[in-house]
């Protein structure tokens, strides 16, 4: 059973670290780099790290804690070092944790007095202290989709010993997946691929309205499509595969499952046979009821997240027991403070490949010491790859009147119609734009909607404004490429508050 690597311990009861001075000519960029540089030595290289101040009573109280538990600890008293306010700043960055004591045990950051005297009446304080630098891994990921795999590289970029653990159960016809998760083999990359045979349908009947003649009559070959689409995944398959082994990261195809705070147990299981099942269902769309034998009985209702298998109960991670989602904060850190959650296994977060692709990539640099940045998990540009493709970023119009508060608001807004519809016929009221400004902040944008062919393209480059601070102003300040649908965002004269209409009624 693979464990993560712990520290073991190096001072006696009670000695005060101290930080070397990081010299004069740093620049203070480089000065906060040296200084984030020195506060992980002292995390990594003692078992116990206290970051305390002398007069401070909650301080007094875990220092004594862990003489009475006759544990060796390093202390840094904040109020004796020149630099003292500096390091709690850091500190704050680095854990969210303004005030003292900051308490690290075995490098994971356990949290303030409160924590640690609830940490150690629930056992976990013990079980941290136990931890030897005899442990398999620094990381362990369990799952490999696109925010395992983002985390687990640039983990291993930093110099870290990581292993990726997944595994899927199979179907009862067999079938599985490779790494990837669920956007390479059942979501974003078929659907897209899947989008664009649709649209090639779509063009096929528009084409006639353009001049394009054929008599040889066109039909869709499924087995065809899903072939090509299928070779595709396969590939980016082992891409992934490939990539694990070039960076160094130990790759098992098997099921994770939490047996102690530090091991995971790896019992691959065992592919199912599929039984047989009566169905008896009523149609949705008459009286008639149905009622036959089958060995597969699809649900087509949702997802729920696959936690109930991995032994986080063992562990006291908690769960949102309704879905399975895990609670974290914005550190992306759940309940048990060495434990950490990304990707669409998160509560209330976006699921949404490139989220967790970028929290996972940011969590490894702020785990192993190359950055202190999070996830910005608001300003979000995501599409629906429907036959009309809908894109947004940003907050929709119900949740910025819930966080701003109506009044405050302004939202501009327009139907159009797209020049490349015209001839064909179609209809000139489908198409859909709206901004949300915050009046009171320059009439900022934020939040970004449309309705309309391409509508991902469009959303990603507005995305890119929005994270620059774009406002109304700036946008109609913008000259459009004439004629595309992205140029409608340019000339918005409407707002929802004025109740004009904008239906268009021709050319």
């Amino acid at each position: 059973m693979p464990s993560v690597r712990g520290v073991p311990a190096t001072s006696p009861p009670g000695r005060r670290a101290r930080l070397s001075s990081p010299g004069t000519s740093h620049q203070p960029s480089e000065a906060r780099e040296e200084m984030r540089r020195r506060l992980r030595n002292l995390i990594e290289g003692n078992r116990v790290m206290i970051f305390s101040k002398t007069y401070c009573p909650h301080s007094t109280r875990v220092k004594e804690l862990f003489s009475s538990l006759g544990v060796d600890y390093n202390v840094l008293e904040l109020d004796r070092v020149d630099d003292g306010p500096r390091v709690q700043d850091m500190l704050t960055e680095i854990t969210n944790q303004k005030t003292v004591p900051n308490i690290f045990v075995n490098k994971v950051h356990v949290g303030g007095c409160d924590r640690t005297f609830q940490a150690h009446h629930n056992g976990l304080l013990q079980k941290l202290l136990q931890e030897s630098s005899a442990n398999d891994y620094d990381l362990i990921v369990i799952g490999g989709g696109s925010g395992g795999l983002s985390c687990a590289k640039e983990a291993a970029i930093l110099g870290k010993k990581v292993m990726v653990l997944d595994f899927v159960v199979p179907s009862p016809q067999g079938t599985s997946w490779g790494l990837g998760g669920t956007c390479v083999n059942v979501g974003c990359i078929p659907k897209k691929l899947m989008h664009q045979a649709a649209l090639l349908g779509q063009a096929l009947q528009d084409s006639r309205k353009f001049g394009w003649e054929y008599n040889q009559q066109v039909k869709h070959n499924w087995e065809t499509m899903t072939e090509a689409v299928q070779n595709h995944i396969g590939s980016l398959n082992w891409s992934y595969r490939l990539s694990l082994r070039e960076n160094g990261v130990a790759y098992v195809n098997a099921y994770g499952e939490f047996v102690d705070l530090h091991k995971i147990k790896v019992q691959q299981l065992e592919k199912g046979s599929p039984g047989k099942l009566k169905v008896l269902a009523k149609s949705t769309e008459g009286p008639e009821t149905i009622e036959d034998v089958y060995n597969t009985v699809l649900l087509a209702i949702g997802r729920d997240s696959c936690t109930r298998k991995l032994g986080l109960e063992k562990i006291g991670v908690k769960i949102n027991e309704k879905n399975g989602k895990i609670p974290v904060n914005d550190m992306e850190q759940t309940n048990v403070p060495h434990i950490y959650a990304i990707g669409d296994v998160l509560e209330g977060k976006p699921e949404l490949t490139p989220v967790a692709i970028k929290a996972g990539k940011l969590l490894a640099r702020r785990l192993f010491g190359a950055s202190l940045e999070k996830c910005d998990y608001i300003n979000v540009p995501t599409t629906v790859f429907t036959p009309l493709e809908y894109g947004c970023c940003g907050f929709s119009e119900e949740k910025a009147i819930e966080v701003y508060k109506k009044e405050n608001l302004e939202v501009y807004h327009t139907l159009f119609w797209p020049l490349e519809w015209t001839v064909a016929g179609r209809d000139n009221n489908t198409c859909y734009a709206k901004i949300i400004c915050n009046k009171f902040d320059s009439d900022r944008v934020i939040g970004f909607h449309i309705l309309g062919p391409n509508a991902g393209e469009i959303t990603q480059g507005f995305a890119a404004a929005m994270k620059c601070g774009l406002t109304k102003q700036l946008l109609d300040d913008t000259i459009g490429i004439h004629p595309t649908c992205g140029e409608v965002f340019t000339t918005l004269e409407i707002t929802k508050s004025s109740g004009l209409d904008v239906t268009q009624k021709g050319c």
